[in-house]
């Protein structure tokens, strides 16, 4: 199985100018599954609720999502990527899940972090794992790295991969989403995107790029640098996320203890 992350710098409220380079850089290659950045489409700053209600999209009636449609047909693939939703009851940040077929669905991100909370709502579809054929996906998206019950909800239900898109600033993820590999024993896909922000009277925001994809043994199998632009695939066997014995003893999912987790 072909897996990819795109990692790019998109242009704040530039949308169809990011989708068409998002495109430019799928359409030279050939792969099964590919991740896109948070917020690809539209740029992470927003500055005011105006913005928002502008740029965010319906899900799967949106303009990004027929887009993302189309590319997935023609590369016969699926990606995962992060778009503004707009919903009849506000507005999230979501990710959707898209394949030669259409839509699949979508994922709200749970855990907002900074001042999306000022714009969007927390994520209420919970966490839902898809099966693509060639691997079981679950979706999370960036701030959810460190909440380590996301990692593991997925897991429990079966997923292989983990697909995160995300607008990373802090440096901790790439290295607690090697942990999240390790505990789920799952590939973990990151894709961040790149360049700097700064809108308005808002604090300037430094994105780390570093996208990556880890094994479920915790091996690095790349990340890029901090400043480049690339769609970078490699082959993985996803059967390799199935085996979850860590010893002969050692089951990581059927040693675990549930009833002695609950709080007093």
């Amino acid at each position: 199985m072909k897996i990819g992350v795109l990692q790019f710098q998109p242009k704040f409220g530039k949308v169809e100018m990011n989708v068409n380079r998002a495109e430019e850089f799928l359409i030279t290659k050939s792969w099964d599954l590919a991740v896109l950045p948070e917020l690809f489409n539209t740029g992470y700053q927003f500055i005011d609720r105006k913005e928002l209600e502008h740029q965010a999209e319906l899900i799967p009636n949106g303009y990004t999502t027929e887009r993302l449609i189309r590319i997935a047909q023609r590369q016969q693939g699926y990606i995962v990527a992060g778009i503004a939703e707009k919903a009849t009851e506000g507005f999230y940040n979501s990710a959707v899940l898209i394949g030669p077929q259409g839509y699949l669905g979508h994922y709200r991100k749970v855990h907002l972090f900074y001042e999306e909370k000022l714009w969007f709502q927390p994520g209420d579809k919970g966490f839902r794992v898809y099966d693509i054929g060639m691997a079981k996906i679950g979706l999370m998206i960036c701030f959810d790295w460190i909440f380590p019950e996301v990692a593991r909800t997925l897991a429990l239900q079966g997923a292989d991969i983990l697909c995160q898109p995300a607008n990373l600033v802090l440096p901790y993820c790439p290295d607690a989403m090697i942990t999240r590999a390790i505990e789920n024993r799952v590939f973990t896909m990151t894709a961040n995107r790149i360049g700097t922000e700064k809108r308005g009277d808002r604090n300037e925001l430094h994105f780390i790029g570093q996208s990556q994809i880890v094994d479920p043994k915790g091996n690095l199998l790349f990340r890029l640098k901090a400043d480049t632009e690339e769609l970078k695939v490699i082959k993985i066997d996803p059967a390799a996320a199935r085996d979850k014995w860590l010893t002969t003893h050692n089951h990581i999912f059927k040693d675990r203890r549930p009833e002695v987790y609950a709080l007093e």
